[in-house]
């Protein structure tokens, strides 16, 4: 068998909210998006330069509940070159919300309060 990963998704309340965070955060921008012409839902996809990898963002009309979307445990990751500059934009936004100085890596939330692991480039478990 042969498979890779194509996308994560995440429900979101706020869709504009959400890609506006991605693009400033972690460098993403609205690859496509598609739903029914009602406009009642939207999956939207953001990709980057990096990789192939996509981030879906599923909005429906109508929904002010927030989603369980996961958090601590259940997140990604994002490898960046330049942990110092990647921390202070993160800092500037005012996002993280872990840090493990110990491992030199920290986590930020979305909107929606999913959680994402940041962790530098050349990052390893070994010592």
């Amino acid at each position: 068998m042969k498979a890779r990963i194509i996308h994560w998704c995440i429900h979101v309340l706020d869709k504009e909210a959400s890609i506006a965070f991605y693009e400033r955060a972690l460098g993403f921008h609205v690859a496509h998006e598609m739903g029914p012409d009602d406009g009642s839902w939207s999956n939207t996809y953001l990709v980057n330069d990096q990789s192939p990898f996509e981030i879906e963002l599923t909005w429906n009309r109508g929904r002010t509940e927030s989603y369980a979307n996961g958090g601590r445990d259940t997140h990604i990751a994002f490898a960046v070159d330049d942990m110092e500059a990647v921390r202070k934009l993160h800092e500037d936004m005012g996002c993280i919300v872990f840090d493990n100085p110990r491992m030199g890596i920290y986590f930020i939330a979305d909107p929606d309060g999913s959680w994402i692991e940041v962790i530098p480039g050349d990052f390893s478990f070994g010592e």
